[in-house]
């Protein structure tokens, strides 16, 4: 049964010692912990005291999916810990919180790169409302392909059917391989046109955001979806990928707990030296921000150029 297989990989492999196991499911909860903090003071943050557009949509759902991700890994760190049985539903809501969050990363790379290779069509002919119409699509078929997956490879219902689960096996991992391939053609195109067009463009918080989040991501995240597609489709079962699964895992951990110190660490650099220290709720709103305003006084607030550059993108 394909649950069982899985579960085999979650475990501790004998090539690992307890030790060594011990200290990787340790940082596994601590990153887990640190992770689920920063995300809700950010899903906090955007959903009661910041004003939203368009980019400000995709960051809440963004950290909505890693706050479900870590939770699964609290879920799971524990149980190790406790020699609790992990649940098999579990891992279908890894599944579901690890495709929308990669999901999700492939739109924001999309809207910013379709933003910057056709701006006057973006700005004029862009649906309303479309990210929060495109987050939703995508949580939705997110939900669909991990509640499939789970059903007919015995991680959901006990209603295990082989040809059923590898074809459900080989649309996520084709899901992911496009989500891979638009996320860094995307994202390469939007590099190429920030750096080496004729006219080159400024670099904003916004974009410096997105490049790290992305670049955070190919570092850290997609090694997991990798080793998953290799042991779990391709069924390759050398024991070098099950002696690195749990470092996978902490990877993948470290993705998710990472993009709020990324707003906090773009949103917090300053050129001139501020008198008082600027509150979360600033420094977020700095981090996503479109426009330049290293120059401005201290006493400049972004708020309202950040309304102003949202107005035309409200969603």
């Amino acid at each position: 049964m394909e649950a069982t297989y899985v579960n085999d990989m979650f475990s501790p492999q004998p090539s690992i010692s307890n030790m060594e196991y011990l200290i990787v499911n340790s940082l596994r909860l601590l990153f887990a912990l640190v992770g689920l903090a920063g995300n809700s003071v950010v899903l906090w943050l955007l959903s009661f005291h910041i004003r939203r557009n368009t980019f400000h949509t995709y960051i809440l759902n963004l950290a909505g999916a890693d706050f479900l991700f870590l939770c699964f890994q609290i879920i799971y760190s524990l149980g190790r810990f406790t020699f609790f049985s992990i649940p098999d539903f579990c891992i279908s809501l890894w599944t579901f919180a690890y495709l929308s969050s990669l999901s999700i990363l492939s739109a924001i790379s999309t809207e910013r790169c379709l933003s910057v290779l056709f701006p006057i069509w973006y700005h004029c002919r862009r649906p309303k409302r479309m990210s929060a119409v495109m987050c939703a699509l995508l949580w939705a078929l997110s939900l669909l392909l991990s509640i499939l997956e789970g059903k007919y490879c015995d991680f959901l219902f006990q209603n295990y059917n082989h040809d059923l689960c590898q074809e459900f096996d080989f649309l996520t991992a084709a899901w992911l391989i496009f989500l891979f391939v638009l996320l860094s053609w995307t994202s390469l195109a939007l590099l190429l046109r920030l750096q080496c067009g004729s006219q080159r463009m400024q670099l904003t918080r916004m974009y410096l955001t997105i490049g790290l989040t992305v670049l955070v991501f190919l570092l850290f995240g997609l090694p997991w979806g990798i080793h998953w597609f290799l042991v779990i489709w391709l069924q390759i079962e050398f024991n070098v990928f099950f002696d690195y699964a749990s470092v996978l895992v902490l990877l993948s951990c470290v993705n998710s707990c990472t993009n709020p110190f990324i707003y906090f660490f773009v949103g917090s650099y300053r050129k001139q030296r501020q008198q008082r220290r600027p509150t979360f709720k600033l420094i977020l709103q700095r981090a996503l921000q479109d426009d330049l305003e290293e120059d401005q006084g201290e006493g400049s607030h972004p708020q309202e150029t950040l309304e102003m550059s949202g107005r035309s993108e409200m969603s």
